[in-house]
């Protein structure tokens, strides 16, 4: 190899922050992106690299060594790649960032257990443990930058890690009418998260694309898990999701067919 590989599915938000960090950095093409399809078994090929492991996105180095967890991979490239890292340069500020990324993590997971939750008696718990972690990023955001609208002058290493996570929460909008509440508790983070979200270097991913993808999610299957009476996965390449109708809202009341979704031609024998 002359490059590094990541071996990722194009619409994980792990795998986003890599794709946000070259484009910010110029360097699109300093890493080449091989689709792994998690619908199907795993390349023996790639699971031996892996030693086993599933998780995605993994790094090939251009020396065949193997790197996991995308915040090390984010980490990693930001520091081989020619030029001008992401990263704060100041020791200070770094530590900063850092910190606020170390929040990523609980916040991310209060968003998808969210979204595959199906007893709507957790839904206002679900929904207040959310908003408990938005006001803490707010908080957060008040101490070190409270007239700003990133973290730091401009989008950073914080930004590319929460941006993809910003924009997978568009299944909690669109399945469980998710809002962020307007107020001195949620304006700065709902500020930032406005910016990071339209920033030119994020958007590789739409919101219709994480709407009908992640819809299995939504009924309780991740990771490309069929949802029992269906055969397709919503993750499936085929057909390709802008060919399909938007799932229905309800993820309570309705389950949906793979005919409904599109995602198999209608019987009509």
């Amino acid at each position: 190899m002359t490059k590094p590989v990541v071996y990722h599915i194009p619409v994980c938000p792990f795998s986003q922050r890599l794709e946000i960090l070259l484009a910010l950095r110029g360097q699109q093409d300093a890493v080449e992106f091989r689709v792994v399809d998690i619908t199907k078994p795993r390349d023996p090929d790639l699971l031996a690299k892996t030693r086993g492991t599933t998780a995605l996105p993994v790094l090939e180095t251009s020396e065949g060594q193997i790197l996991k967890e995308s915040l090390v991979i984010l980490r990693y490239l930001d520091e081989a790649l020619e030029g001008a890292p992401l990263r704060r340069r100041d020791p200070y500020e770094h530590a900063i960032e850092s910190m606020l990324i170390a929040k990523e993590g609980s916040f991310t997971m209060a968003g998808y257990i969210y979204v595959m939750n199906q007893d709507k008696a957790q839904r206002t718990a679900l929904n207040d443990k959310l908003l408990g972690l938005y006001r803490d990023l707010n908080d957060f955001l008040l101490e070190y930058n409270p007239d700003g609208t990133f973290l730091f002058d401009e989008f950073g290493l914080a930004e590319a890690v929460f941006t993809p996570v910003f924009k997978r929460f568009w299944f909690l909008d669109y399945y469980e009418g998710f809002e962020l509440p307007a107020g001195p508790d949620y304006d700065r983070v709902a500020k930032w998260r406005t910016a990071c979200l339209a920033h030119d270097a994020t958007d590789q991913v739409s919101q219709e694309e994480i709407v009908k993808l992640y819809y299995d999610y939504a009924l309780g299957a991740g990771n490309g898990a069929l949802v029992d009476g269906r055969s397709v996965s919503s993750f499936a390449f085929e057909p390709g999701w802008k060919t399909r109708p938007m799932p229905p809202r309800d993820k309570y009341g309705t389950r949906a067919s793979d005919e409904a979704l599109g995602l198999v031609a209608a019987d009509t024998g």
